[in-house]
């Protein structure tokens, strides 16, 4: 299952390929609508108060597994017709662009199935109007093409649960910087954000090497099954672990880093935000 982020007036909403059409995550819909700190308990109130959507919920709302850093985890989706429908219960002056912005990303999808390559474009285009810079954009790309073949290599051996997945990566992440996806989140000051999305160019250089060396180390010695590719994940990781300290003893800098993209952004919008005349 692909699952990716996409920005609608700067909120993030999390998408995932199902039945070969986007599926968004509920909850982001609702916290890109409206001001509140509990999603859900919001999506209660308003079932309460739409008898006819809480009838239809079931065929509306399904239970999907999105990968987050910790694992994947079951969230309720809807695919864009769902959507639209939970929209008529959501009294927001941001419902009529947010149609328009549901109708834009679903016919997007239809273009990148007759033109894959319009998928990478778009998910450049994104990193650039984050404000990432062209460089670090560059390393994006080719770590999601790495993690891409390490995942397909996966299927091919036999791993294909998601949560098998997150195991795997943890066991790469571990070795290669002695911490897990989780808790290398938390040294970022991240909740449910992308970890690599605010990796330094450094720390993607490294988690790259990790991964491809997984996958090199699983081909090489046919790892078939969960426990083979556990080691084979424990190997390509140790590898890019050995080649952070070498760097880290030579230049005397540490390579793992509590900074984020959230807290750079914010830094340079500070900066280039205009003094007030006296």
């Amino acid at each position: 299952m692909e699952t990716k982020i996409a920005l609608f007036q700067t909120k993030e909403i999390r998408k995932t390929l199902h039945a070969d059409e986007w599926w968004f995550v509920v909850e982001d819909v609702v916290l890109a609508l409206i001001e509140s700190r509990d999603p859900k308990q919001y999506i209660q109130r308003m079932k309460q108060r739409d008898p006819e959507l809480r009838k239809g919920w079931v065929q509306i709302v399904h239970t999907l597994s999105i990968p987050t850093e910790g694992g994947a985890q079951p969230m309720l989706c809807a695919n864009t017709e769902g959507i639209f429908r939970l929209i008529q219960s959501i009294p927001s002056a941001k419902a009529e662009p947010f149609k328009r912005w549901l109708a834009k990303v679903g016919y997007e999808r239809v273009q990148e199935i007759e033109n894959p390559e319009l998928a990478t474009k778009r998910t450049r285009a994104l990193y650039k109007a984050k404000g990432y810079s062209d460089d670090w954009i560059e390393k994006r790309m080719r770590s999601i093409a790495i993690r891409d073949e390490l995942t397909d290599e996966w299927k091919k051996r036999g791993v294909k649960e998601q949560r098998d997945y997150a195991i795997l990566t943890s066991e790469i992440s571990k070795a290669a910087f002695g911490l897990t996806p989780a808790d290398y989140a938390k040294l970022k000051g991240l909740k449910r954000q992308n970890l690599r999305d605010h990796m330094t160019d450094l720390e993607l250089i490294f988690s790259m090497l990790g991964e491809a060396a997984t996958t090199e180390i699983a081909r090489t010695k046919d790892a078939q099954g969960f426990p083979e590719n556990q080691q084979a994940a424990k190997d390509g990781g140790t590898v890019a672990g050995s080649a952070r300290r070498d760097l880290e003893e030579k230049s005397g800098r540490k390579v793992i880093s509590s900074e984020n993209f959230l807290a750079l952004s914010q830094s340079v919008q500070k900066v280039k935000k205009p003094k007030k005349a006296l």
